[in-house]
C-alpha cells in the first residue's frame, strides 16, 4: 500500500496537489485527522483486494489539533513499521505570496480570528506544521508558480516516479530575486561570461539560439557543464542508495534568464539520458507558460 501525505500552509497549493493525485486514481481525503491515519491503513490493509484503497493520498493541515501535530513524527515512524510505503509532501510559499491569494480569494485563514491577523495566522502556521515539514520527502515552494506548472510538477515528479527511482528537478534561478527555498544543491554560474553586457542578446533568454551561440564559444561553460556533470554523476546515486526520492538543484545568475537557464537545460538534457524522471523549470522565465494563481 501507498500513503501520500500532502500538507502545507493554507493557501500554498495542496488542494491542487490533493486534486492531481485523484485524477491519477488515488482515494484522496481532504483534512484527515492525524489520529485517524492508523485505522484507515489498518481498514485498507485488511482487505483482499485493495483496489482504490492501494493508493491513498490524504491531506493535513493547520485544521489538526495542535497536539496532533506535535506528535506527528511518532505516528509517521510507526506507520514505517507496518510495511506501509508513506511519502510526504510540504507545499509552501513566501509570506507576501500567501497574504496576496487569500487577499485575492477573500477566504478565511483556518487560524485567523478577531485577535489574530492574517499576517500572524500564516506565521504561526509554519510553526504547527513543522513537525511534517522536517520529515517531508518532496518541498515543493509555489511562490510564483502557477497552478498548471505545480500540477505538471505533482504529476511528473510524485506520480510519474517509479518505486525507489530518483525524481531530478534543474531549475533555474536568478540571486537577486533570492535562492529558491526548496533547493538540495545550489550552484553558482556567475562566474561564466554574461550574456547581458552585449546590448544585441539582452532581449534574448537561455533558450534561444544566440546566447547559447554566445555561451558555448566560451571554453568556461563547457569546464563548467563537465565538472557539474562529473560531481553530480559522483554523488547522485549516494542519494539514492539512501533512499533519497527527490533531488532539486538549483543553478543560479545574476537575473535568472541567460546563464543559469542555459546551464539547466543541458544538465537536464544530460541527466534524462540517465534517469527516466528528470524536469527542467525556468522560475524567472513566467513567459514561457500560461500563468494562473493557485
Amino acid at each position: 500500500m501507498k500513503l501520500i501525505i500532502v500538507s502545507g500552509r493554507s493557501g500554498s497549493g495542496k488542494s491542487t496537489a490533493l486534486h492531481v493525485l485523484e485524477d491519477l486514481g488515488f482515494y484522496c481525503i481532504d483534512n484527515l485527522p492525524i489520529g485517524l491515519l492508523f485505522p484507515l491503513t489498518r481498514e485498507a490493509a485488511g482487505q483482499a483486494s485493495p483496489g482504490r484503497l492501494g493508493k491513498m493520498a490524504v491531506s493535513i493541515d493547520a485544521r489538526n489539533l495542535s497536539g496532533e501535530l506535535a506528535n506527528f513524527e511518532d505516528i509517521y515512524r510507526s506507520l514505517q513499521g507496518t510495511g506501509v510505503t508513506v511519502e510526504i509532501i510540504f507545499l509552501d510559499a513566501d509570506e507576501q505570496s500567501l497574504l496576496q491569494r487569500f487577499h485575492a480569494t477573500r477566504r478565511k485563514h483556518p487560524l485567523s480570528d478577531d485577535k489574530t491577523s492574517l499576517r500572524e495566522a500564516i506565521s504561526s502556521e509554519k510553526t504547527l506544521l513543522e513537525p511534517l515539514s522536517k520529515l517531508s520527502d518532496l518541498y515543493i515552494n509555489t511562490t510564483g508558480m502557477s497552478m498548471y506548472e505545480l500540477r505538471d510538477m505533482v504529476k511528473q515528479r510524485v506520480v510519474g516516479r517509479k518505486d525507489q527511482e530518483l525524481a531530478l528537478l534543474f531549475q533555474s534561478f536568478g540571486f537577486k530575486h533570492g535562492v529558491p527555498l526548496d533547493s538540495d544543491y545550489v550552484f553558482d554560474v556567475r562566474c561564466l561570461p554574461n550574456p547581458y553586457w552585449d546590448t544585441s542578446l539582452r532581449k534574448y533568454v537561455g533558450t534561444d539560439q544566440p546566447v547559447i551561440d554566445f555561451l558555448e564559444q566560451e571554453p568556461s561553460t563547457r569546464k563548467m557543464i563537465e565538472d557539474l556533470t562529473t560531481f553530480l554523476d559522483n554523488w547522485l546515486p549516494s542519494f539514492a542508495d539512501s533512499n533519497r526520492s527527490y533531488m532539486t538543484i538549483s543553478i543560479g545568475c545574476t537575473g535568472g534568464q541567460h546563464r543559469s537557464v542555459y546551464m539547466c537545460e543541458q544538465l537536464g538534457a544530460y541527466f534524462r539520458q540517465k534517469y527516466s524522471n528528470v524536469q527542467v523549470r525556468h522560475t524567472e522565465l513566467p513567459h514561457l507558460q500560461a500563468r494562473e494563481e493557485i
